[in-house]
């Protein structure tokens, strides 16, 4: 990612053939195209995208619940990993979250997935406890985590 701009904007229906193979890549049970313009359309939601050169390197969403933020999605496409994608892109995504009135911000990860719950962890999300079998394809427990802001 050295060298290049990567901008990061509100997901637009131009960017659902991207998003969705990154989904079907990322997720087990992925979301579809309808999910994710029903969520475009929902003044409520707010998706975000990284972009570098017109391709899609990643996308975030979430749901404002009354002040609290939601997080539905979070992925990154496999040759943008470690790249420090996800953090720029979650970091716009808090910002956006609060400047919307968010106050908290809560979501669930595969136990497994150390990468993901360490970036959480360096935002400030702290386990909250788990959920059994949460996820199918493999099932796995859900770690819940928060974050929650002044």
């Amino acid at each position: 990612m050295k060298g290049k701009k990567m901008e990061i904007r509100n997901l637009q229906e131009g960017d659902l053939a991207q998003v969705i193979a990154i989904e079907k890549a990322t997720f087990s049970q992925p979301w579809t195209e309808q999910d994710f313009l029903q969520a475009i359309e929902d003044d409520s939601k707010i998706y975000l995208v990284a972009v570098e050169d017109g391709e899609i390197l990643g996308y975030c969403g979430m749901w404002n619940v009354v002040g609290e933020g939601q997080i539905t999605n979070v992925a990154v496409k496999e040759s943008a990993r470690r790249k420090g994608v996800a953090r720029q892109m979650f970091s716009a995504f808090l910002q956006t979250g609060q400047d919307k009135g968010m106050t908290s911000f809560t979501l669930e990860v595969r136990v497994s997935n150390v990468a993901a719950i360490g970036l959480y962890e360096q935002f400030g999300f702290v386990n909250a406890g788990i959920r059994k079998g949460f996820y199918d394809f493999p099932k796995e427990d859900g770690m819940i985590m928060w974050k929650v802001e002044v």
